[in-house]
């Protein structure tokens, strides 16, 4: 390996799927302290992005999407990156790696595109493996000299989250620090299967109103949906549509707990160190195996059975018959 690598790790999904992949990063400067770490993603998920320490520049694929095939071509080329570790694979940006002359270009043997883009491939199949999608994501550095098999809990360590913004003053004056302050996220955007706001429900109304605090979290779209819970529960918080992501970031690490089905708010509250609760179907590929939160005090629940009726539809019952019981325990769990 070459003294001072400038890496780029390109992932331009979902703010979950990048909340995983930053622990990568935090391993690259472990093993090789002289690199420098450029994280190519969405611009939505900047503001993730720019809460680990571990990564020294965030490159916009959504700008480079504006240009013409030339300056996209000369963007990559300033980057001046020796390695380009292409996690979640987008065919141009193979295409874009090469054009530029980045000297090693590492992807997987199953993607097509790489065979005729990347120069070095890892022979890596996420959809049967039993690994964590993290942990999966490390195989990637392999090419680097990187060889170790990680456990969860060294990549719970790796995510280097230290520029965590400040909660506006607004925001801080909802929080009771009288009580633990729990963040109900019953949304996903479809991304996920959903307990269901009838279970989020039954949660309010079970749980000791003395010892905790609800907020509802969501996007403003999604607060109108909720509504009905709103409207049912007037002792909880409405914070749907109110928080920007930073605020939100901020918000999540004045709480005490989030509880979400496999969403980024989840993984990102495990990352800061939160107690988060994910609520999973038993499901492959959507399994916890694959998806649970990582952190200090992450946690989740799935029932122990098959779920394959579920499997053409998001009103999933197995993750549904989730008892909030189990849900309240782990809330109450030291």
């Amino acid at each position: 390996m070459q003294n001072n690598p400038v890496i780029i790790i390109s992932r331009t999904d979902s703010i979950g799927d990048v909340v995983l992949t930053l622990p990568m990063a935090g391993i690259i400067k472990q093993y090789l302290p002289g690199s420098k770490i450029i994280f190519l993603g969405k611009n939505y998920t900047k503001d993730v992005i720019a809460l680990s320490k571990h990564v020294d520049e965030f490159v916009s694929y959504d700008t480079i999407l504006k240009l013409d095939e030339k300056d996209k071509i000369e963007t990559f080329k300033k980057i001046n990156a020796t390695h380009i570790i292409h996690v979640f694979p987008v065919k141009e940006i193979a295409y874009l790696a090469k054009q530029a002359g980045v000297k090693n270009r590492i992807g997987t043997t199953n993607r097509l595109s790489h065979w005729f883009t990347c120069n070095i491939k890892v022979k890596l199949s996420r959809k049967n493996s039993n690994l964590h999608e993290a942990q999966l994501n490390t195989k990637l550095l392999e090419p680097l000299g990187i060889h170790k098999n990680f456990s969860l809990e060294e990549l719970a360590g790796s995510y280097g989250f230290t520029h965590i913004p400040g909660l506006e003053k607004q925001f801080a004056d909802s929080i009771d620090h009288t009580k633990k302050n729990i963040i109900l996220h019953p949304k996903s955007k479809g991304s996920a299967r959903e307990w269901g706001l009838d279970n989020f429900s039954k949660l309010i109304s079970e749980s000791d109103k003395t010892k905790y605090t609800f907020y509802i979290s969501g996007t403003m779209q999604e607060g109108e949906s909720i509504k009905p819970l709103i409207n049912k529960h007037p002792e909880i918080i409405d914070m749907t549509g109110k928080l920007s992501l930073p605020q939100f970031i901020a918000f999540i690490n004045t709480c005490d707990a989030l509880i979400a089905a496999s969403t980024g708010p989840l993984h990102i509250a495990a990352a800061l160190g939160k107690k988060a609760i994910g609520l999973f179907a038993p499901m492959r590929p959507i399994h916890p195996g694959r998806w649970k939160p990582i952190g200090k005090q992450a946690n989740y629940l799935v029932l122990d059975k098959n779920c394959n009726d579920c499997r053409k539809s998001m009103d999933c019952h197995c993750i549904r018959e989730i008892q909030t019981s189990e849900v309240i325990k782990l809330i109450e769990k030291q």
